[in-house]
């Protein structure tokens, strides 16, 4: 048999896909479901409230209003209830019920009633040299120290008096890295410490602050 007898080849067609090809189908899906997703992403991460945030440190007893926040919008998720919403409009006759530092959120747990206070400020005479870590918001030991007798170094070896207060104001002249010439601490004083306290300023010697470590 020659080759002329034989049938030559058909080139395939190609077929246009329709609505009943799987691939098509599975595409398209794939497609509509990265774009859902890609928008529930961006919606999400645009998805901000309003709150407050502390203006300056807040400590325990101290009112809270308009002049001490200030608003911040963030994506709190799951915590909507937990943080002070500012489209409710300022808190009124609430007092901070523990620190809130300069530009924390703050907490709904964070304020409540000026009678769930149980701290009395209490000024302490600052006769030296202060760390700049003794600002507002810190907490501070205080010691006794008697004046001392006869030789130096021979009278009574300091005591403490109360730990971990609070400092709520910081009333001396600021130079450089430490804070110098005498001056007035106030400090946040718990009511059972405080017979203690006042003892120790009336007392023949000082009292020293000595931040605690955090």
């Amino acid at each position: 048999m020659s080759d002329e007898a034989l049938p030559a080849p058909s080139a395939p067609r190609l077929r246009r896909p329709t609505w009943r090809d799987p691939r098509l189908v599975v595409g398209l899906l794939l497609v509509a479901t990265s774009v859902a997703l890609g928008s529930w992403v961006v919606s999400g991460a645009d998805r901000t409230v309003p709150v407050y945030a502390a203006a300056a440190t807040l400590t325990p007893g101290e009112p809270v209003g308009p002049d001490s926040l200030r608003v911040v919008d963030v994506n709190l998720g799951d915590e909507q209830d937990v943080y002070l919403r500012a489209d409710a409009g300022p808190p009124e006759g609430r007092v901070a019920l523990r620190v809130v530092d300069e530009g924390e959120l703050v907490a709904v747990a964070a304020l409540g009633d000026a009678a769930a206070v149980d701290v009395r400020s209490v000024a302490v005479p600052v006769a030296s040299g202060l760390s700049e870590r003794i600002r507002a918001g810190a907490a501070v030991d205080l010691w006794f120290v008697p004046s001392p007798g006869g030789e130096a170094g021979s009278g009574p070896d300091p005591v403490p008096v109360v730990e971990g207060v609070v400092v709520e104001q910081v009333d001396v002249a600021e130079s450089g890295l430490v804070v110098s010439d005498q001056g007035t601490l106030h400090v946040l004083v718990p009511q059972d410490d405080l017979p203690g306290v006042l003892s120790a300023l009336g007392a023949d010697g000082a009292v020293a602050v000595v931040p605690v470590a955090s």
